[in-house]
Parts: structure tokens; C-alpha cells; sequence
């Protein structure tokens, strides 16, 4: 199979492209400037680098290489919709016409666009199946009873603020919410909220926020996630089940078992 790539920041665009070399799929890569990696550019059968504000141009690329269905991968530094880059003149009609610059309006208007020119915006786990969590206790010790609470209160904390489009995560100590993810990502999240709590154990909560599709802002966990929450005191960690990627998971989980933090993935008819 052919596919296009619009890779963003992390593993998870590497972790993909490896995936698809394995399997025998050709993979032409569009990158995102100042979000991909560099490594991105040796591991797809083609590379073309652009700016988050090259709408057509991106579009151009996928018509000239022939394809028809494209995947997002990694993410995209959100402050970028702040940055001085112009968009284009489709991008630009686009973010015009959107009620609201969020993730899901923009990158909505983007499916659509993609659409209009005979492309479909695929499931962005489509080559990473087996690196979703899967539902139970995933690390060497289940939460403990207060643990559990605070992970069960995070959840419906993440649900109720699903429609904000302020971010995946939320940071709970003792059944209160004491930060909520914004555009900084979960690393400075954490940091803010062990800043609050004078000592005392946080709990993260990775959502996926309730989404009917896996199209991008996939949540990722992965070895850096334990090693900052060892950094701050949070000791159980909280995802979607069939919803969020452990990114080099053995490695995450010998981490998580040094650290003593304990790891629950929740089923979907947990919701």
C-alpha cells in the first residue's frame, strides 16, 4: 500500500514510518518544519518538508506522488498557530471561514479541504495497532485504593473539559483537580502542578477526549512520561485503552516499575 505521512514532533512519526518499512508499505513523508524529526527524512520512500502554513502546497505534494489516503502522525507545537508564518492563501480562506482557531476546527476545515481533492485523512494508529494500551493494569503494581480515586476523579475531570480543546491531560492530587493541560504539554503540566502541592503524590490522567476517531492528538505515553512524573512526585497514570500509544513500551514500563508508579488502562465501557 501507498500512503502519505504528515509527520509532526516525536517518536510517534518514526515509530510509524519503521512500522510501514516492515511491513512493505511505501510511505512518502510530508514533514512539518521545526516539529519533525530529523530521522523521518531516511525512513520514508520520499521526504518533502513544509510549514504548517502550506496548505497547497501540501496538497500539491499528495497529488504529485499519487496519493489518496494520508495519515497524521506526532504533534504539532500548537503555539505555531501564534507563530510569524503566513499561510498561504488556502490556509488562509480556510482559518476564515472556522468559528474557532482550536485543534479540532482547524485541523476539521483541514479534512475537509483534503476531501474536496479526492484525499481521505485516515486513522492516525493506522500502521501502530499494536502499540495502543490495552484495557487492565499495565505496569508491575496496580493503583493503590486513594490512587484509583483520584485517577477514576481525573477521568471525569478530562471528560467534562473533552469540548474545550485545552488539552489532553489533567494533573489530580487527593480528589481536586490542580492542573489542566494547555498549550505547554503535559512535561510543563506536571511541573506546574508539583509547584501546588507541597509534596504531596499527583496522579495523571491522559485523555483522549472522547473522540468517535483517532484522526490526530492521539495521547502518547512513553519513557519520558514516567521520567518526569518520577521528577514530580506523580505516582499513577491513567489512559484510554484502544486510545493511547505507549510509545518504546518496554522501556516505559521498566521505568514505571524503578519509579513504583503504577500504570491502569481503562476500557471503553468504563467511560
Amino acid at each position: 500500500m501507498k500512503y502519505g505521512l504528515i509527520a509532526g514532533r516525536g517518536r510517534f512519526p518514526v515509530l510509524a514510518l519503521e512500522t510501514a518499512r516492515a511491513l512493505g508499505h511505501e510511505v512518502v513523508v510530508i514533514a512539518l518544519k521545526d516539529n519533525a524529526p530529523p530521522e523521518v527524512e531516511s525512513l520514508g520512500a520520499r521526504c518533502h518538508w513544509i510549514t504548517i502554513a502550506e496548505l497547497g502546497r501540501l496538497i500539491d505534494i499528495l497529488h504529485t506522488e499519487g496519493i489518496t489516503e494520508v495519515v497524521m502522525a506526532g504533534q504539532v507545537k500548537h503555539t505555531s498557530l501564534f507563530s510569524t508564518l503566513k499561510p498561504d492563501w488556502r490556509l488562509f480562506r480556510l482559518l476564515a471561514s472556522l468559528p474557532a482557531r482550536n485543534t479540532d476546527a482547524l485541523i476539521g476545515g483541514v479534512q475537509a479541504e483534503l476531501e474536496k481533492e479526492g484525499i481521505r485523512l485516515a486513522d492516525s494508529t493506522l500502521l501502530l495497532k499494536p502499540l495502543l494500551a490495552r484495557a487492565g493494569v499495565l505496569s508491575r503494581r496496580g493503583p493503590t485504593t486513594d490512587e484509583r480515586k483520584d485517577l477514576d476523579y481525573g477521568r471525569r475531570v478530562a471528560a467534562a473539559l473533552s469540548g474545550f480543546d485545552v488539552g489532553q491531560s489533567v494533573a489530580i492530587c487527593e480528589r481536586a483537580c490542580v492542573a489542566v493541560e494547555a498549550m505547554e504539554g503535559t512535561d510543563a503540566m506536571l511541573r506546574r502542578a508539583a509547584t501546588l502541592v507541597n509534596g504531596r503524590p499527583l496522579r495523571l490522567v491522559k485523555g483522549s477526549r472522547r473522540r468517535a476517531h483517532l484522526l490526530f492528538d492521539v495521547p502518547v505515553a512513553g519513557p519520558r512520561t514516567i521520567e518526569v512524573m518520577r521528577e514530580t512526585g506523580a505516582t499513577a497514570l491513567a489512559v484510554d485503552a484502544g486510545r493511547t500509544l505507549l510509545i518504546d513500551k518496554d522501556e516505559m514500563l521498566e521505568l514505571a516499575r524503578g519509579a513504583n508508579v503504577a500504570i491502569l488502562g481503562y476500557a471503553p465501557e468504563q467511560e
